[in-house]
């Protein structure tokens, strides 16, 4: 049972955009920022439910078919479930309409009390005020022996790889330069001490960062 994450961050090294507009709650950026990862067959069949084959097929599809495997739950800070977008609206449920991809109990970090929200094709958002260790603790008892993902953003990132809890983390590094945002790497001098390190560089130019324990 690994504690894993995957992310896509810019050679600048950040994780989150700061060019959403109330028309275009995304951003520019944000596309620029996960193209190679939706480009591929993997996002498209589930997140977008295209069972039609078309997407790459490369390196690129590769990371993205081990985003999926063998996760038994996730942990994400609010801002990935889109609180900080939506904090009025009392029936948000999420980014990832009425069947998330996640597929596994979710757990997100909010001082927010609400009660469990299940979704079509297995996943079910819980909403936890808890520590990093509280929180993995939690989605360790309920992943059946399979691993744990920190699904985002950034901030609840590094605050796991600051507790010494991530066993594997992986980053797609686009080539792109982004100038703002939340960066992946502050505080965390000597990340890499204490991992083997790795890296692949896919067809679409994204450079593939494993770190392992």
């Amino acid at each position: 049972m690994a504690v894993r994450v995957d992310l896509n961050i810019s050679l600048d090294g950040f994780a989150t955009t700061t060019d959403q507009t109330p028309d275009n709650p995304f951003g520019e950026d944000w596309g620029r920022l996960v193209a190679a990862y939706v480009a591929t067959r993997t996002f498209k069949e589930r997140v977008f439910k295209d069972k039609s084959g078309a997407g790459t097929t490369g390196v690129d599809d590769k990371y993205a078919r081990a985003y999926f495997e063998n996760i038994g739950a996730e942990i994400m800070g609010a801002g990935m479930f889109g609180f900080n977008n939506h904090p009025d609206d009392p029936d948000w449920k999420g980014w990832w309409g009425d069947e998330p991809p996640f597929q596994c109990p979710v757990f997100v970090l909010t001082h927010r009390q609400m009660a469990p929200i299940e979704m079509l094709g297995g996943t079910t958002f819980h909403f936890i005020s808890a520590s990093p260790e509280e929180a993995l603790a939690k989605a360790q008892a309920v992943a059946g022996g399979k691993d744990v993902r920190i699904g985002g953003g950034p901030t609840t990132v590094r605050a796991f790889l600051k507790a010494g809890l991530v066993d594997q983390l992986h980053v797609g590094i686009a080539p792109i330069i982004l100038g703002s945002g939340i960066r992946l790497w502050d505080d965390l001098r000597g990340l890499e001490l204490g991992y083997s390190v790795r890296s692949e560089t896919a067809e679409s130019g994204v450079v593939h960062l494993i770190y392992s324990r």
